[in-house]
């Protein structure tokens, strides 16, 4: 069969070059999910070109004539002979130009759910030109996306970490255009359009080996195959210019930490099951699970029994969960098994052994200069409250935070803090804990408030404190600032601007510089940072190669510190660009690099 197909391919060639001599390229792809479309047979212009094309498949770039009408007909696998097809379609090709066609649909519209947007989705051919069958630079892989489930909705398409999308706000027979990545391995996050933080379905696509290529990934089968005549289900393909259809992955699984801040005695220590089996073994009070793979998009049952038990049978609590695939989770367990016993939660809590869980969880931090940290909140008899940095009283770095919630990510320089816990929208400091952060950029951690404020009203259990839960599963204790001496950096010596622009607790620079901006190359944002060791007024702007002036960073009084700005170079044309800082008389210019 591979190889009667290659000789077809080869007389349609030999057709396209001889009986015309003007050619387009053509690459045909098979996606209409419809079963009784699994497999069909393609004519140009009465001649087969391809037997029993299946679905999910492509054909290589081929030869096609260019400049007058060509018939691409459609018939059932099997056909004898071009008077059998069922859709015809006349098209005519630009001489030199690229196209793709795309067959997509359903035969007939029974039995098949509608489009949520409103699209025809009768069986047809999607067509694009300006095609590419490499890539338009050696260094990255051009991507070009196609919108083929008919009964999804507008969706964007993210890259797990990044703050943009790939593909926005595409709907049923759209292409996306062109967009350049680097060949790396990704997790793309399929999402309704316009709400990124409901993942619809995740895909892992490794582009590493494909460096200077181009590929049209394309989305394909149903969401819903029960209310589609059983059809394919959902999911994304990359078809490459030689033919060949590969299968993104889907991610069946989620990332989950667990952490033990329940500070009842009586759960000092406890087993773990997950859908009945023993995932912890004494599992200790302030202590942590490195991120492991769970089950995603099934409910997950976890258990939680009293210390050397036998069985999920011991069980005395279960909580049943539905991870989704591709995302990273914390779950906290947390509370009291007998909450009469205990002082009540001050804002009316609920302080019951339950398990305090939230998505969006990072492994690492976003960038490799600064440290992430959530904190939650896990003291059942704490009032709301603030999280300041000492000296900086006027600026919380959480802000009115009640047993059981979590904040923001505060993405912070790594430094040595003094932290004060303080009632929500008061300045007077409960308890003072140092955070050093220091050999920590680049690295992320949930930091836990954990143990009672009374201990003596509580059981005599343990007092309060601030821990912190690494990736690896280890647990620091953050000091009492009480306990410690000497001076620490960051406090009482803040750098800040009026509007705080200089990062928390970074102490003045003792020279001024200009870094090379990262990521370099880039496409389409990077970031640039610079110090300053005393107050000036700074402008910082990007030039091209002919000193036109592209971009205007900073342009204003700015107070001794570091700083970072980001350049987002959407509009710039591929190619060297100079940045340059003038701060007083310090000047300094660098070069970058944009690739698209």
């Amino acid at each position: 069969m591979k190889n009667a197909k290659l000789l077809l391919w080869a007389g349609l060639l030999f057709i396209g070059t001889m009986a015309h001599a003007q050619t387009a390229r053509l690459q045909v792809i098979h996606n209409a999910a419809d079963p009784a479309a699994d497999s069909v047979d393609v004519y140009v212009n009465g001649t087969r070109l391809l037997d029993n094309f299946r679905f999910r498949t492509a054909t290589p770039f081929i030869n096609v004539p260019a400049g007058v009408p060509v018939n691409i007909g459609v018939a059932p696998a099997n056909s004898n002979s071009v008077q059998d097809t069922i859709k015809n379609f006349l098209v005519s090709f630009v001489q030199n130009r690229k196209y793709v066609a795309i067959a997509n649909g359903v035969l007939s519209t029974n039995g098949f759910a509608p489009n949520p947007n409103g699209r025809n989705i009768t069986f047809t051919l999607f067509a694009s030109d300006n095609m590419r069958e490499t890539g338009s630079s050696r260094y990255m892989v051009d991507l070009n996306a196609f919108h083929g489930a008919t009964d999804a909705p507008t969706v964007d398409v993210v890259v797990r970490g990044q703050n943009t999308p790939l593909i926005n706000n595409a709907t049923y027979g759209d292409f996306s255009g062109y967009k350049s990545v680097y060949p790396s391995s990704y997790v793309l996050d399929v999402t309704p359009g316009n709400d990124n933080r409901t993942i619809v379905a995740s895909f892992r696509a490794n582009l590493t080996g494909l460096r200077g290529g181009a590929a049209v990934v394309f989305a394909s089968g149903f969401l819903t195959p029960s209310a589609n005549s059983n059809g394919r289900p959902f999911g994304l393909f990359a078809a490459l210019p030689n033919g060949t259809v590969v299968e993104l992955p889907k991610i069946t699984t989620a990332r989950l930490q667990v952490i033990h801040n329940a500070a009842d005695p009586a759960a000092d220590s406890v087993d773990v099951y997950v859908n009945g089996t023993r995932l912890l073994d004494n599992f200790k009070f302030r202590s942590a699970t490195p991120f492991v793979d769970v089950p995603a998009g099934v409910p997950v049952n976890i258990g939680v029994a009293g210390p050397n038990s036998i069985s999920v049978q011991d069980t005395i609590k279960n909580f049943v969960v539905t991870f989704t695939g591709g995302k990273t989770y914390v779950a906290v367990a947390n509370g009291v098994l007998n909450p009469l016993q205990f002082a009540s939660n001050p804002n009316g809590r609920s302080i019951a052994f339950t398990l305090f869980a939230r998505d969006g969880i990072r492994e690492r931090g976003v960038a490799r200069f600064l440290t992430d940290l959530i904190v939650v909140h896990g003291s059942t008899d704490a009032p709301t409250v603030d999280v300041k940095v000492r000296g900086l009283n006027f600026l919380p770095l959480v802000n009115n935070l009640t047993y059981g919630d979590f904040s923001h990510y505060l993405s912070l320089p790594p430094l040595r803090y003094t932290l004060n816990i303080t009632p929500g929208n008061s300045n007077t400091v409960v308890a003072s804990f140092v955070a050093d952060l220091r050999g920590l950029g680049g690295a992320a951690a949930v930091v836990f408030a954990s143990g009672f404020l009374d201990p003596s009203s509580n059981q005599n259990g343990p007092a309060f404190g601030l821990f912190a839960a690494l990736p690896s599963g280890q647990v620091v204790a953050l000091p009492s600032a009480s306990a410690t001496s000497g001076p620490l950096e960051g406090d009482e010596q803040l750098a800040l601007s009026k509007n705080g622009e200089d990062e928390f607790g970074l102490n003045v620079p003792a020279e001024f510089a200009l870094s090379q901006n990262y990521p370099n190359p880039f496409n389409p944002s990077t970031t640039i940072s610079y110090a300053l060791a005393s107050p000036e007024f700074v402008s910082l702007k990007v030039y091209n190669m002919l000193g036109q002036e592209m971009a205007t960073l900073v342009n204003e009084q700015k107070a001794a510190g570091r700083y970072t700005v980001n350049l987002d170079a959407s509009g710039f044309a591929s190619g060297t660009y100079i940045y340059r800082l003038q701060a007083g008389s310090f000047v300094d210019t660098r070069k970058l690099s944009v690739l698209k």
